[in-house]
């Protein structure tokens, strides 16, 4: 099976503090993501003095701030994207951010990003949407919140303006923090698949890294989830993220679930060949039969070990004449 990318997105879980961001990119590493991503923003740029918090956003941060408000304190500007993403390279990991308005978009593209993560919330954003498929990069789609037609008009915006729609990775999302596991509808990481015959991946919101877990036995190629250094520390999304131990669980498991999705193919492994013969049985003498005397169901019965003949073929041997002497438990020969 193809290895399944696992991004860490460290998000604005920093705080808009650069060594915690820092410190993030080394848990991420160490727990074994491929990715470590964050969210690039200019304020101005895409949220207005009068826009209103998410309930889950009032219930984690300060009420009387607005959403400008928060999330001015979370920007991360030029130079704290160089540094991050030298510090990333030094760690191992690959940095990805992703962007939420048109300058961010440039300045993600001048920094030499190779991959770009589009949000559940600009997919309905067509501005935004031509800017980066003009780029033609890899793109990482997210698709919350969306219906099918409204996935079907993105990806059409898309390519249209340049994009190749074998770069694209659709991200199955249910969009809350976090998000109920009775709406997140896991079975429609097939109905992407079958809809639109591209890579499907899938962004967790949920609690704990089951639902993660089982989107990787249906299919993702890709899996994002929420972190954070401390669940408690103040912050819009803090609460809703893995922390360091749940994250390197999460990580080790999907490497397992990995190996043991497998070929598909069904035939006897490599360690359960040497107990064929142990568990299965043979054809097997019920109680002393004289050479010549007809193999009945009084004298013929199946026991371990599996090494005679298949006990599958008992039938077969009914009415047949035995060739020789057999004492109670010997196994019958052709």
């Amino acid at each position: 099976m193809k290895k399944t990318l696992i991004i860490a997105e460290a998000g604005v879980n920093h705080n808009g503090d650069l060594n915690l961001a820092k410190k993030m990119i080394e848990v991420a590493a160490e727990c074994g993501a491929d990715f470590v991503k964050f969210q690039t923003f200019k304020s101005k740029n895409c949220v207005s003095i009068n826009a209103k918090k998410a309930k889950y956003q009032l219930q984690t941060t300060n009420q009387d701030e607005s959403q400008f408000e928060m999330i001015k304190k979370l920007e991360l500007d030029l130079k704290a994207h160089q540094i991050l993403i030298a510090y990333a390279k030094a760690c191992n990991i690959s940095f990805l951010s992703t962007p939420f308005d048109l300058e961010s978009i440039e300045l993600l593209h001048c920094l030499g990003l190779e991959i770009f993560k589009i949000p559940s919330g600009e997919i309905t954003n067509l501005p935004y949407l031509k800017a980066i498929a003009r780029l033609n990069k890899k793109i990482i789609l997210s698709t919350g919140m969306a219906n099918l037609g409204e996935i079907e008009a993105c990806l059409d915006v898309l390519c249209k303006n340049g994009q190749k729609r074998s770069n694209i990775t659709l991200m199955h999302c249910t969009t809350e923090y976090p998000a109920p596991f009775n709406e997140i509808n896991l079975k429609v990481i097939q109905t992407l698949k079958n809809a639109f015959n591209l890579n499907i991946g899938y962004s967790d919101h949920t609690k704990g890294i089951s639902v993660a877990l089982g989107a990787v036995a249906l299919g993702a190629c890709v899996i994002e989830k929420h972190f954070t250094l401390d669940k408690t520390m103040n912050g819009p999304d803090h609460k809703a993220s893995l922390e360091p131990n749940e994250l390197k669980s999460m990580c080790q498991s999907i490497r397992e679930l990995e190996l043991a999705l497998g070929s598909g193919i069904k035939k006897a492994s490599k360690s359960e060949k040497k107990n064929i013969n142990i568990a299965r049985k043979s054809l097997v003498a019920k109680k002393a039969i004289k050479k010549g005397e007809k193999f009945n169901e009084e004298n013929l019965t199946t026991k371990r070990p599996g090494n005679g003949i298949c006990a599958m073929r008992y039938d077969e041997f009914l009415g047949k004449i035995a060739q020789k002497n057999y004492k109670e438990d010997e196994l019958i020969r052709e």
